[in-house]
C-alpha cells in the first residue's frame, strides 16, 4: 500500500494556512473557471434542503425494490422541481437522505423564486403520498428548510489531481440544512424558513398573491437551533396544483 508522505502534508498544509486568500465581493458568482485554490468569492446564497423524515426506516425496509422506486421516483421529481436553467441555480444534488439546491440570490425576486420553489415542493409531496398510499405504501414524510446568507464560496479539493469542489462557508447551506430537519416534525409543518429569507421574499410575496394576508400564512417560532433566533413554519401549497391533485390522483 502507498505510504501517505505526512512530512509533504505538513508543508502543503502550512502553505494553504500562510496563503493571502484573495476575496472578492461578486453580485453574481462567476463561472468555474474563475476559481482557483488561492481566491474566493463572496455573494448573496440562498440554500434549499429536502430532508426525508426516518429514512432509516425507510432504506432498511424488507421490500427493498419497492422502497428503491419509491425513493427514486420521489427524488427524481424534487430535483425536477429544483432545478433551473438560467444561471439562477448553481449546485443541485443529493446528501444521504437529503435533495439540496443552492442558487445565487441577489435580488429579492430572486429568493421569492426560491421560495415559489419550495411551495411546489410542498405540493408535489402531497401529490406523491396520494399516489403511495392508494398504492398501499406507507406516505413519506420530509422537511424543507430554506435560507439565504451573504456567503462565502471557496473552491477545495487537491491541485493536481483533478478532484476539487467548491465549498459554501457561511449560513445559507448549514441553516437551510437544519431547518429542513425542524420540518414535519414535532407538530411543525413541512416548510421551515430563516429570518432573512422570509424578510426579503414576503414583501414580493404579496404582490405575487394579490395583496392577501399572506403574514397569516407563516408561523414564527423561536428556533431550537443554536444561532438560529426567529424561523418562520409554513404549509403553503400552489392552489391549482392541489385542486387538479383533489380531483386527477
Amino acid at each position: 500500500m502507498p505510504k501517505y508522505d505526512y512530512i509533504q502534508g505538513k508543508n502543503r498544509v502550512e502553505s494553504i494556512l500562510d496563503n493571502n486568500m484573495i476575496i472578492e465581493e461578486k453580485e453574481k458568482l462567476p463561472s468555474d473557471g474563475n476559481f482557483t485554490f488561492e481566491n474566493g468569492y463572496r455573494t448573496w446564497l440562498t440554500s434549499i434542503f429536502i430532508d426525508i423524515r426516518d429514512s432509516s426506516r425507510l432504506f432498511t425496509s424488507k421490500n427493498q425494490e419497492e422502497t428503491a422506486k419509491v425513493i427514486r421516483a420521489f427524488i427524481s421529481e424534487l430535483i425536477e422541481i429544483l432545478r433551473d436553467d438560467d444561471g439562477f441555480m448553481l449546485e443541485i444534488g443529493i446528501r444521504g437522505d437529503c435533495v439540496y439546491a443552492i442558487y445565487n440570490t441577489p435580488f429579492q425576486k430572486d429568493i421569492l423564486n426560491c421560495a415559489n420553489k419550495t411551495f411546489y415542493a410542498n405540493t408535489f409531496i402531497k401529490m406523491f403520498n396520494k399516489m403511495l398510499t392508494k398504492r398501499g405504501i406507507d406516505p413519506i414524510r420530509a422537511g424543507i428548510g430554506m435560507s439565504t446568507g451573504y456567503d462565502l464560496v471557496i473552491k477545495t479539493g487537491r491541485k493536481g489531481v483533478g478532484i476539487n469542489e467548491k465549498v459554501w462557508i457561511g449560513t445559507a447551506v448549514t441553516e437551510a440544512s437544519n431547518l429542513s430537519s425542524l420540518g414535519d416534525k414535532d407538530g411543525y409543518c413541512r416548510l421551515m424558513y430563516s429570518s432573512i429569507s422570509y424578510e426579503n421574499f414576503i414583501d414580493g410575496l404579496k404582490d405575487q398573491c394579490s395583496n392577501q394576508n399572506v403574514e397569516n400564512w407563516f408561523t414564527p417560532i423561536i428556533s431550537p437551533i443554536p444561532n438560529i433566533d426567529i424561523v418562520y413554519n409554513a404549509n403553503i401549497i400552489i392552489l391549482d396544483f392541489n385542486n387538479w391533485i383533489n380531483y386527477n390522483v
